[in-house]
């Protein structure tokens, strides 16, 4: 997710009218317009006050991308935008595989700062402080990263995450264990 500010107010409706097919506005359910991209494959929020937000990019720079797209349509209709505004790239969330299934109830346990009730959600919740990022665990091995704010931090989790859980000895990847009879 990346956002952008542009410097003035933007009449959405106006916006919209121009956009039929690429805009979506229901300011009884929504105080944003949304504005879709086929290329790239991404969501824009446009809210009156000037603020964009973008969402659906499967990479920093295609949000970028994105943007900049969005801006670019609105001047081709007239709509008076004087700069690119400066983008930040506020989240990414990134999936992964450990590739071998984890013993969560031993995970909570060797990780700490973690949530896990299974009644609720079948995953443990962990919050890593260094990169600072939130993994979701699963039994299968499945993870999923959120809240980094550069690609290399998602890279960094999962592989600072697989050493701590191998080192516990949490991760089984198949192999099987001599029998002890």
């Amino acid at each position: 997710m990346a956002t952008a500010k542009l410097s003035h107010e933007f009449d959405l409706d106006a916006i919209c009218k121009a956009f039929p097919t690429a805009a979506q506005y229901r300011p009884e359910q929504f105080p944003g317009l949304c504005f879709r991209l086929r290329r790239p494959k991404t969501s824009t929020l446009i809210f009156g006050s000037g603020a964009m937000v973008c969402t659906g990019a499967k990479s920093t720079a295609q949000a970028e991308r994105g943007i900049r797209r969005v801006v670019g349509e609105l001047r081709g209709k007239g709509v008076v935008i004087p700069k690119i505004p400066k983008i930040h790239v506020q989240n990414i969330v990134a999936a992964a595989s450990l590739g071998g299934a984890i013993d969560l109830v031993k995970a909570v346990y060797a990780l700490g700062k973690t949530i896990y009730e299974p009644e609720q959600f079948p995953g443990i919740i962990h919050r890593m402080e260094e990169p600072r990022v939130v993994l979701l665990i699963f039994a299968n091995g499945k993870l999923v990263v959120a809240g980094a704010k550069k690609t290399g931090d998602t890279y960094t989790a999962v592989d600072k995450l697989q050493r701590r859980l191998e080192e516990a000895g949490l991760i089984s990847y198949g192999r099987l264990t001599p029998s002890t009879n």
